[in-house]
């Protein structure tokens, strides 16, 4: 309930408590609760001062809440409610280490966890404030479990967070008994006016299956020209599509008027390995191919601790995309101009692949800009990374909703779905979701039956 929040319940002013992985999440997130006051737990800014060195984007969140807070206060003591700067938000404090005197969370859980302090200081505005509902809110599911046990609201922060997932855009629809007499004109003009056809109205761009009885078309509906263009099945630098959504994806790459797109699909359904072929096929347009994915680690441990320099720290976390790029340079094993081309535009650095955190403070001027595993961003990165495009770039997010990594992200509230919904409407931009996975029958089994 933290979007915006607008009860229904009480129409009273609330307390919601934040804790650190919402702040990790969102550093403008006390400013979204409009007239009710939110509450920081003293150990949330200790957590956040051991976040704010580094460049990982929740460095950067960390820092930024700090500054916030900083500029708010101004000159007031913030162990008191504070006025926050709009007239329409309410106030905010820092909760010192205040125990509760009924139900002590420590006491019940174990002494020593910040969280259990963090339930603490929920716990100690409840008391004091019994004319009020205190809401902890939290990104950690077990934390809000927690407070619930001891008869504490608790709820997710959900600012960002897509509603019906599983209805998300996928960017296509199949429509039968459409006019054959179209169809035939499609295929022979491979492209008519859109005021021709009785299409569905759409807002934007948009991808078509056109049937009726056996003749079918792929289409693609450009909603800044009005105009249904014929979708080809051509191979690009030796990728074929196998598939009609792999052909839209392909489209959808190669088209200058879309400079942002978005290819969501499970595990082998070729979205990387399409993004990287489209990229290769149009080298001579961009000055640098950049592919990168953020850097998850399956341990708690920053790769700062992994040995080696900063290639070698990164290369494991980026081998997904050196395998995509050895299986396209496969393609040309007869063919030894062609595959000493692309060993020199890798020595060169013409195809770049990084992590993600290497790109922080640059400007991206005509680059052909892929993001892997965006799923794995928050909707905040994803901004960031959009804002980053200078004149003549193209970016590319790749990724699977369903498949997540990142601690306190899921398939509602990750930076990927946050884009297909919010950009679907924009005519810079066209999405398409893969669903029939091309790796190998055996990999299809575990997506269908596991």
């Amino acid at each position: 309930m933290a979007k915006k929040v607008k009860s229904n319940i009480n129409s009273s002013k609330k307390i919601f408590v934040l804790d650190t992985s919402v702040i990790l999440y969102d550093h403008d997130a006390i400013n979204n609760f409009h007239e009710h006051d939110v509450a920081i737990p003293i150990q949330v800014l200790e957590e956040l001062d051991n976040f704010k060195s580094g460049n990982d984007t929740r460095n950067f969140e960390a820092r930024s809440f700090i500054r916030l807070i900083d500029i708010a206060s101004k000159q007031q003591l913030i162990n008191d409610w504070v006025n926050l700067d709009s007239p329409n938000l309410g106030k905010f404090k820092v909760v010192l280490n205040e125990k509760p005197l009924k139900t002590n969370a420590e006491e019940i859980f174990g002494v020593g966890k910040t969280d259990h302090k963090i339930l603490n200081a929920a716990l100690s505005l409840k008391e004091e404030n019994p004319d009020k509902k205190v809401i902890l809110v939290s990104k950690d599911i077990c934390l809000r479990l927690k407070a619930k046990a001891l008869n504490l609201n608790a709820e997710d922060y959900e600012t960002g967070k897509i509603k019906n997932v599983d209805e998300l855009y996928a960017g296509k629809t199949e429509l039968n008994a459409f006019s054959e007499t179209l169809i035939d004109k499609l295929k022979h003009n491979h492209k008519i006016d859109v005021d021709e056809a009785d299409l569905p109205s759409k807002k934007a761009n948009h991808f078509y299956i056109l049937k009726n009885k056996r003749k079918t078309i792929n289409a693609f509906y450009n909603h800044a020209k009005k105009t249904l263009t014929e979708v080809y099945s051509d191979e690009i630098f030796r990728i074929k599509p196998k598939n009609p959504e792999q052909a839209f994806a392909i489209h959808a790459l190669l088209n200058d008027d879309i400079k942002l797109v978005s290819i969501q699909g499970n595990a082998g359904t070729g979205k990387t390995l399409l993004a990287l072929a489209s990229a290769l096929e149009q080298r001579k347009d961009f000055r640098q191919i950049y592919i990168t994915r953020p850097i998850v680690s399956l341990s708690n441990k920053d790769i700062g601790f992994l040995p080696g320099d900063a290639k070698s720290k990164t290369d494991p976390f980026m081998s997904p995309i050196w395998d995509n790029l050895r299986f396209i340079k496969e393609q040309f094993s007869a063919d030894d101009k062609m595959s000493a081309k692309i060993d020199e535009l890798v020595a060169t650095e013409k195809i770049a692949i990084a992590p993600l955190a290497f790109i922080r403070g640059r400007t991206l001027t005509k680059i052909f800009f892929i993001i892997d595993e965006a799923q794995n961003l928050t909707p905040h990165e994803v901004k960031t990374i959009i804002s980053r495009a200078g004149e003549h770039t193209k970016i590319i997010f790749t990724g699977d909703i369903y498949q997540i990594d990142t601690p306190y992200l899921d398939s509602e509230s990750n930076g990927l779905s946050y884009l297909i919904e919010n950009a679907k409407n924009h005519p810079l931009y066209a999405h398409i979701t893969l669903h029939k996975g091309e790796r190998s029958e055996l990999a299809n089994l575990a997506n269908e039956l596991l």
